[in-house]
């Protein structure tokens, strides 16, 4: 049975060229593959590609296969492999028993290279790499309008039969590393610079991961590429844009080999402001130690997003949202975080936490008294259900809610003012307790009984409401904050004089040790997220253990990067920081909708128009 093109999938163009294919009976299925190398982990880019792989195939009836590009043994890991696997899982694609090696073709890839020789289509070439390199030219060029033509080998005229022995010999490992390489015979005056004579094997002694030391030769990307996809039965090869100028190599080789007649088909790679999505920078940004590893809150993979709290969903949304497009361009990082903001607001319970803690007591509450107080779970979900709070004499609030001489447009606690907690009462501020030296330790207060639940049976009004936890039954634990690793737009740039490595924010992170947690956060699972009232999105880490918990900010409940980073400042590092916490919601520190709280009322951040991706909701 032939595949049809989904009719409720908006149609892209990538879709009307399989549309077309479909319809000319080219192809009666679709099949496509992601092959990532596995040489590092997965970050936000590799998200992007895996899925409008995988989202293709699905809407067609079809399936992905899941490939490792396993061809330079000297950069990979069979650690990669696990993580790739774990992290595309997370992320919701599943290739059934569709995984495959570009190892798994060594033997056919050396058979398909000695028939190119003996068809005079390929030869051994003994001059060095950086000779090779030269006498192809430079690409792009221009002279007189045109592109001036490459350099012929002398080894170009070798007879197939000699070409096959010292390919042989090649194989069998009597030459040392870059004595010889393979290359195919095309065309040395090709304006495509990947076109002129390239290099197609080459000799590496290194122990592979899957193969160990049964070669000593490896096939070339380009060369390996095509032919595992017809190998395969890939229909339809969906690549970045930066393989583009590589097709007509992809079709060189898939037109002189007997193999089935894969198409390969470009879209525009995902750039991402604030932050770097090269795999060789991040690689660096490891070692250095610049960040605590590959799962590094801050760092833009995959495992990276997944311990600082944000939702495979929000990311599938995300993608779903930037599109497929033919040209490059970057695409602002506060549409992520927006993305991750709404799957969260409807789903992450809510919960009491102090991250700055200031000690309150209520001096006409009884001593030893307890009461356990209803905390709706989730507003957004009625069926999360309510909880309970313990509340004391005793609690703890944020500093940053009291000052002892506000300003005009302070509404929170001062002295002599009256504020409303949470699900609680009204207190009114009597008397500032200080330390020796001069700052404020303890606030003394009082409740007014009648108001539980907040509101006052007179009718009085109050202008903020506040977050608190029980002294006695708070949990210690430990909050890290995170902001973008890189303050600009885009890090490639590096500042006069220096590298992309000076714009790292060495204040990314703060660890913020002994935050007071309302009970039930002492035994929140690894991965855990919660909406903390009022701060923003945390995700509890892996480090935490029971009765001290470890949590990642995911993100703000409003996006005060913006605004921190506005043109207030020549220099973006002198900018307020959005490490700061955040005052009270709303124009006078009252609770607002979920819709105020992400700070995006207007929707998501503006971006240029692009083609919808058909990519589901």
């Amino acid at each position: 049975m032939t595949a049809r093109p989904p009719a409720s999938v908006p149609v892209d163009f990538i879709r009307e060229f399989i549309n077309a294919d479909l319809a000319a009976g080219r192809y009666d299925r679709v099949q496509t593959r992601f092959p990532p190398e596995p040489n590092g982990y997965l970050h936000i880019g590799h998200c992007k590609a895996a899925l409008t792989n995988f989202e293709l195939a699905r809407s067609y009836g079809g399936g992905m296969n899941l490939r490792f590009d396993d061809t330079n043994p000297v950069r990979e890991d069979a650690e990669y492999v696990d993580a790739i696997q774990a992290d595309l899982r997370w992320l919701g694609i599943d290739w059934g028993e569709r995984i495959f090696f570009a190892s798994d073709y060594f033997d056919k890839l050396y058979e398909f290279a000695e028939l190119l020789i003996r068809e005079g289509k390929a030869y051994v070439d003994s001059q060095s790499a950086e000779t090779i390199r030269v006498k192809r030219g430079t690409a792009g060029a221009k002279e007189r309008g045109l592109t001036p033509p490459g350099e012929n080998s002398p080894y170009r005229g070798r007879s197939a039969e000699e070409n096959l022995e010292l390919f042989r010999r090649m194989r069998a490992g009597e030459f040392p590393d870059g004595a010889h390489v393979l290359r195919a015979k095309i065309d040395m005056a090709h304006p495509n610079l990947n076109m002129r004579d390239p290099v197609l094997y080459r000799i590496c002694r290194a122990n592979h991961i899957r193969t160990g030391d049964k070669w000593c030769i490896y096939p070339m990307y380009d060369y390996a590429h095509p032919i595992s996809d017809a190998l395969e039965g890939i229909t339809h090869s969906c690549c970045s844009l930066e393989f583009e100028n590589h097709r007509p190599l992809y079709d060189w080789c898939i037109a002189n080999l007997p193999v089935f007649p894969s198409r390969q088909i470009e879209f525009a790679r995902l750039n991402l402001t604030r932050t770097v999505l090269s795999k060789r920078w991040l690689i660096q940004l490891v070692k250095e130690k610049r960040v605590s590893g590959w799962d590094d809150p801050r760092m833009p993979t995959i495992s990276g997003m997944r311990r600082r709290g944000y939702p495979p969903a929000a990311i599938r949304d995300f993608c779903r949202r930037i599109g497929l497009a033919k040209t490059n361009s970057r695409v602002d990082v506060q549409l992520l975080e927006h993305c991750v903001r709404e799957d969260l607001n409807r789903r992450a319970p809510r919960a009491m936490a102090v991250i700055n803690p200031l000690r309150l007591v209520i001096e006409n509450y009884p001593e030893g008294g307890v009461e356990w107080l209803e905390a709706v779970n989730n507003p957004e979900d009625p069926a999360a259900g309510r909880r309970r709070l313990p509340f004391s004499r005793e609690l703890y609030i944020e500093r940053e809610d009291f000052l002892e001489d506000p300003p005009k447009k302070f509404f929170r606690l001062a002295p002599g003012r009256e504020v409303r907690l949470r699900y609680a009462y009204l207190v009114t501020c009597r008397e500032v307790v200080k330390d020796r030296d001069g700052g404020v330790a303890e606030l003394r207060c009082l409740y007014d009984p009648a108001t539980r639940g907040g509101d006052a049976p007179d009718g009085r009004r109050v202008k903020a409401t506040l977050h608190w936890v029980s002294a006695a039954h708070a949990i210690r634990g430990e909050v890290r904050l995170f902001d973008h690793m890189f303050p600009v737009p885009d890090p490639s740039e590096p500042p006069p004089g220096g590298t992309w490595l000076d714009n790292f924010n060495p204040e990314s992170r703060k660890i913020v040790p002994d935050c007071r947690l309302e009970p039930m956060l002492g035994e929140a699972g690894a991965g855990s997220v919660f909406q903390f009232e009022r701060l923003g999105y945390f995700a509890a880490d892996p480090d935490g253990r029971p009765g001290r918990p470890v949590f990642n900010r995911t993100a703000t409940l409003k996006d005060s990067y913006a605004k921190a980073s506005a043109p207030q400042s020549a220099n973006p590092r002198k900018s307020r920081s959005p490490l700061a916490l955040e005052p009270a919601s709303g124009a006078e520190g009252e609770f607002t909708s979920p819709e105020a709280e992400t700070g995006l009322t207007g929707g998501a951040p503006r971006q240029a128009p692009i083609k919808d991706s058909g990519l589901p909701e």
